[in-house]
């Protein structure tokens, strides 16, 4: 009912447009010639087709080709055509009145058509940016519970083997202490040097790991500060052996640095624990006495690649693709091992830097190679590039 009432009125205003029209034509006709008449009502026709759509500019049309026949052509208020060329008059204004309303009618409906569908297509991105949205809020929620669960096994496994010794060894050396019963029953001074070596390595270790997980919340984050400036690699280098002593004290280390390597463009400190991360997961998958070769050049104008390289035994594919995920620790049997973040926090870093990290085969037959890129001072050294 309400889309008849609303098309009646349509037509009312397309009839009523049509009647003003003319009237304002018979009233000005002294002064408005055949072709003004025309064109006034196809704009007539047209304007009720852009705003009533194909019916009411059919009325419109209809009523201005008798309106013009009875009021403007001559013999005038009769419906009767003398002369030829007003018959061609009539005949063009027919036309064109029609047609004119047919396309306006026609554009109108596309533009309708084409608002429809530009809301149609809001709605449903709309929808799928709100279903987007909550996929992403349970993959977040499912990646979180994931961390959550890993920190848990971390903290559970991990951490109570350090509390554990440490433990142990102060209650053996507060015994020791306390025991005043003989000599026999205390510790000698290399046995309580044991017991404080041991107290010292576990501390190092819980520290190393409150380290590392700040710098993993950091990056996952986006919190990470880096204090970019230009620094030799070999500096940078010589810092995270010297870090590294304890765990490389067993490992012959060869270093080797392409000459006249420009500086490297980076925070010094969050590199050099990179390499140190390096270092450490070089030493513990190769044997004692094993050279790890640490090996620095340029590869392109603006990017140096520093390579960690251990002569133990090749790791499998499998395991070199997933080395740089969170907590996962690879198949070392025999040696206590660590809590799986310190080549996450490394790929997190060099990434940080807008460098790449990947897990190689070594390049000797044997062992395992880690090698990434840092950006350096451009054009430092663009001839030893070229040669």
């Amino acid at each position: 009912m309400y889309v008849a009432v609303r098309q009646l009125k349509h037509y009312s205003w397309a009839a009523l447009l049509t009647a003003t029209a003319v009237g304002c034509l018979v009233w000005a006709q002294p002064h408005a010639n055949l072709t003004t008449t025309a064109l006034v009502l196809v704009l007539v026709v047209t304007v009720s087709a852009i705003a009533w759509g194909s019916g009411p500019a059919l009325i419109t049309a209809l009523l201005s080709v008798f309106c013009f026949n009875y009021f403007f052509i001559p013999p005038i208020h009769t419906f009767t055509i003398a002369e030829p060329q007003n018959w061609i008059a009539f005949v063009v204004f027919v036309a064109t009145a029609v047609a004119v309303g047919q396309l306006s009618s026609r554009a109108r409906n596309r533009a309708e058509e084409a608002e429809a569908r530009r809301i149609e297509i809001e709605r449903l991105y709309r929808q799928l940016t709100e279903a987007f949205d909550r996929a992403s809020e349970a993959e977040t929620l499912r990646r979180s519970e994931q961390l959550k669960t890993a920190l848990l096994d971390a903290v559970t496994h991990d951490l109570r083997t350090p509390l554990t010794s440490i433990k142990a060894s102060v209650t053996t050396l507060l015994t020791a202490m306390g025991n005043n019963d003989g000599a026999d029953s205390s510790l000698s001074a290399e046995g309580s040097r044991e017991l404080l070596d041991v107290i010292n390595e576990e501390s190092d270790s819980l520290n190393h790991f409150v380290e590392e997980m700040m710098t993993l919340a950091q990056l996952e984050g986006g919190q990470l500060l880096l204090r970019r400036s230009e620094m030799p690699a070999q500096d940078i280098i010589n810092i995270a052996v010297d870090r590294a002593a304890t765990p490389l004290r067993e490992r012959i280390i060869n270093v080797s640095v392409a000459n006249k390597l420009p500086p490297l463009v980076v925070d010094g400190a969050s590199i050099s624990g990179v390499i140190y991360e390096l270092l450490v997961n070089a030493a513990k998958y190769s044997a004692p006495d094993s050279m790890i070769h640490i090996n620095a050049q340029q590869i392109s104008a603006n990017e140096v690649e520093i390579a960690v390289e251990n002569e133990g035994a090749a790791l499998p594919v499998a395991v070199r693709q997933r080395v740089f995920e969170k907590f996962y620790r690879g198949p070392k049997e025999g040696e206590k091992q660590g809590f799986g973040l310190g080549l996450s926090i490394a790929r997190g870093v060099v990434e940080a830097h807008g460098g790449r990290i990947r897990m190689d085969a070594g390049p000797r037959g044997a062992g395992t190679a880690v090698r990434f890129t840092v950006p350096c001072a451009p054009g430092a050294n663009a001839d030893a590039l070229t040669s």
